[in-house]
């Protein structure tokens, strides 16, 4: 493929099936780019009898004739060549968007994982019941008073008497 040269914009036929994808906001923005560092990409262009076909580069055509330019930076090619950038071009957007999806599902597998840590972590710091709990004396901490196998308190004056006769405050 032969390198890039000045081409008369005048000579550059667009293709209608191309110029229905023009949008004007990007023609601006790829305008005021030119004014700022010039034109970095050709235009891609394939001879057709005494015309150059369009083949890539239509907002930086719009953009060059905006700007009043006369002439565009482009490479001579054919329809073949455009077809191959393409496909090129496809399947490195398809393997991008391949390694974006897998780079999504890895965090989200990984976020999944670590919530499953910490509701089991959460589940195992959690006491069973409250009547299983002891204090480090060794009595079990219940919703009702102790009730040991030889104890049968009824009121809460036998109580206070069986708590002042074991020592335990009250």
């Amino acid at each position: 493929m032969p390198g890039p040269e000045s081409l008369p914009i005048d000579q550059i036929y667009v293709p209608l099936k191309k110029r229905k994808t023009l949008r004007p906001e990007v023609v601006q923005e790829i305008a005021a780019s030119i004014l700022e560092v010039g034109q970095q990409l050709p235009i891609l262009v394939r001879p057709d009898e005494g015309r150059l076909v369009l083949l890539e580069g239509l907002h930086r055509l719009e953009a060059c004739k905006a700007l009043g330019e006369t002439t565009i930076i482009g490479v001579l090619g054919s329809a073949e060549t455009a077809h191959h950038k393409a496909l090129l071009s496809d399947t490195a957007e398809t393997e991008a968007e391949r390694d974006k999806m897998a780079r999504l599902k890895k965090l989200r597998l990984e976020k999944e994982a670590a919530d499953r840590s910490t509701a089991s972590a959460a589940a195992t710091m959690k006491p069973q019941s409250t009547e299983l709990r002891s204090t480090r004396s060794g009595r079990n901490i219940g919703r009702g008073p102790s009730r040991d196998a030889g104890s049968k308190t009824k009121t809460l004056s036998e109580w206070l008497t069986q708590q002042k006769r074991d020592g335990g405050r009250y």
